[in-house]
């Protein structure tokens, strides 16, 4: 009997024994895959690439030239810049009135034919109309004295002309005089050969140009003065149109600035996204003076780099994406 126990006592300390061993042996490579699946290990393509195919890191995104242009997101390089304080004034596109000219008959009669309508382009020379005049009971011409645009036309056939009233009205549109209202707390702020952006706000480029003139005269309905910019026009100026004007009263150059509407918070930062190669990542950055449009970083960047000037909220969605992707 004491031998049956013996025996058995063996037996089970050996087994005992080759269960150790095969913890040792087996265990690290049982218990690691036994841990959970991490945010870089999970599914085939992981958090480092979504559906779409955005590339997400812990750092930032990554977007494709593709996925940059069809999110509209503009790129644009951090380099030194001048700030501009500037004061904006509404305008009003006016013909250049050196260069126009009212055509009247040189003597009273019957208009006899009008040869020429609103809006024609016309040459120096070139026959308006032509008059009956009541004195010799004879025709003459009526002609231009300019190259120009008819801008206005006051008369019929058949209609009794004078030398009081001009008949046609020419201009000159290569160049445009812009007249901006300047309020009087404003009167001492605009100067003759200050620099002028004016927006036409037909989606195109601001145009640039100067202060030529400033009325020393007031208007009483309006209580304010005209300051006037002469402009040569590219077919984008027509008399009668509202534009809007920024006439810049300094400059204060900086080393760095970047476009306003780069500007994002994260996590209660101040940041800025930069792209390197295809990756854009959040920069904090110190910011200084800025203007209408730009805005001065002290510190986190430096001029030529890249970085989301436009519609930059896109990155931080996709940056947002990825750090929820990694709670999971």
């Amino acid at each position: 009997m004491m031998k049956a126990l013996k025996v058995l006592l063996i037996a089970v300390v050996c087994i005992a024994a080759l269960g150790a061993s095969a913890y040792y042996v087996f265990g690290a490579k049982f218990g690691e895959a036994a841990k959970p699946v991490t945010a870089k290990s999970h599914g085939e393509k992981g958090h480092g690439q979504d559906e779409e195919g955005h590339g997400h890191d812990e750092e930032g995104v990554k977007l494709t030239d593709a996925q940059v242009a069809a999110a509209g997101i503009e790129l644009l390089r951090a380099r030194p810049r001048e700030l501009r304080e500037a004061l904006r004034l509404n305008g009003i596109i006016q013909p250049n009135q050196e260069a126009l000219v009212k055509v009247t008959p040189r003597f009273p009669g019957v208009v006899r034919s009008m040869r020429k309508r609103l809006g024609d382009k016309v040459k120096k020379d070139e026959v308006l109309a032509t008059v009956e005049s009541n004195q010799s009971l004879t025709t003459y011409e009526l002609k231009a004295p300019i190259d120009g645009t008819i801008i206005d036309r006051d008369g019929t056939l058949g209609e009794f002309a004078s030398e009081a009233r001009p008949l046609f009205t020419i201009a000159d549109l290569s160049t445009m005089w812009i007249d901006f209202a300047v309020y009087r707390r404003d009167f001492a702020r605009v100067r003759v050969g200050d620099p002028v952006a004016i927006d036409v706000e037909d989606g195109g480029s601001t145009i640039e140009s100067r202060i030529d003139y400033v009325s020393p005269l007031g208007t009483s309905d309006t209580q304010s003065s005209v300051a006037r910019a002469v402009v040569p026009n590219d077919g984008r100026l027509r008399p009668g149109m509202f534009v809007d004007g920024r006439v810049v009263l300094s400059a204060t150059p900086v080393d760095v600035a970047i476009k306003s509407s780069a500007i994002q918070t994260l996590e209660g930062k101040t940041v800025v996204f930069v792209r390197e190669g295809e990756t854009f990542t959040a920069r904090e950055v110190e910011l200084g003076g800025r203007d209408a449009d730009w805005i001065e970083v002290k510190f986190g960047l430096m001029a030529g780099d890249t970085y989301a000037a436009k519609n930059s909220f896109v990155i931080k969605a996709e940056i947002g994406k990825g750090s929820a992707s990694h709670e999971h």
